[in-house]
């Protein structure tokens, strides 16, 4: 089986070192292409009006200046040749992927973009807590990463889904177990905008997150609820984003 690993923590980044691990537990054939600098945040977005530049950094290790969907693009149709992988593996990401998050995150695209072009794709994060911020127990992705990947495939990805894996702040022996649950919501306004004033008085702006004074229970069956109860959480996410309950009234209203 031959594995693609890319992210959008950039090429140096310790988690895409854990998913080649867990790529070479599955395969030898493992390729890593990565984006040269950190693209957390920057969704499924595209380089269209840019050169992407291209440097190997070891033997098949590459970074690309570009996007986490670039990385996957270049890897699958001009790096790997002739012989495309058989498996997209995205990740493993410093911090959880869940709720609103597979919205904007860049890990999600590439293993979005792997689906697009026909792959198994998985898109796997490391949640961290204020006490392992700073250094993620990524033992966890390492002993629960292999099994889980080994299960779904063997139970068949199909063609138009991606599965997004989040593994719990915490190490290996205090995880609940594994669930396969459904994308959660957070409480609205966890986005702020920070004002600031450079060296000459001019006004620029950080867009960050704030943490609320109390936020609401998860929903039981969501992400966000599995890594609350320390369970690892599996979600199927579809390309397909059509509301097929709201196009059925629209079609009797637009008659």
């Amino acid at each position: 089986m031959r594995i693609l690993c890319t992210n959008d923590d950039g090429i140096h980044a310790p988690g895409l070192k854990i998913v080649e691990q867990i790529a070479r537990a599955l395969s030898d054939d493992v390729w890593v292409v990565a984006p040269e600098l950190d693209q957390s945040g920057v969704s499924h977005s595209l380089s269209l009006n840019d050169p992407l530049r291209l440097r190997e950094v070891g033997p098949r290790h590459f970074a690309i200046r570009g996007t986490p969907t670039d990385c996957v693009i270049m890897g699958a149709r001009h790096i790997l040749g002739d012989t495309m992988p058989d498996l997209v593996l995205s990740g493993v990401n410093k911090g959880r992927n869940v709720a609103e998050d597979v919205v904007y995150s860049g890990t999600i695209a590439g293993a979005l973009e792997g689906t697009i072009l026909g792959l198994p794709s998985f898109a796997l994060s490391q949640e961290f807590s204020v006490e392992t911020r700073n250094a993620p127990l990524w033992d966890t992705a390492l002993k629960f990463g292999p099994t889980i990947l080994r299960k779904v495939l063997d139970a068949g990805v199909p063609k138009n889904t991606v599965i997004n894996v989040n593994f719990p702040a915490c190490a290996p022996e205090e995880v609940a177990g594994v669930r396969v649950t459904r994308q959660g919501k957070r409480n609205l306004g966890f986005l702020k905008v920070d004002q600031r004033r450079d060296g000459r008085g001019n006004p620029y702006f950080w867009i960050g997150f704030e943490r609320l004074a109390q936020a609401d229970a998860p929903a039981e069956g969501t992400d966000l609820w599995a890594l609350a109860a320390r369970y690892v959480s599996v979600t199927p996410l579809r390309l397909d984003r059509t509301d097929d309950e709201f196009s059925e009234a629209l079609t009797s209203t637009l008659k």
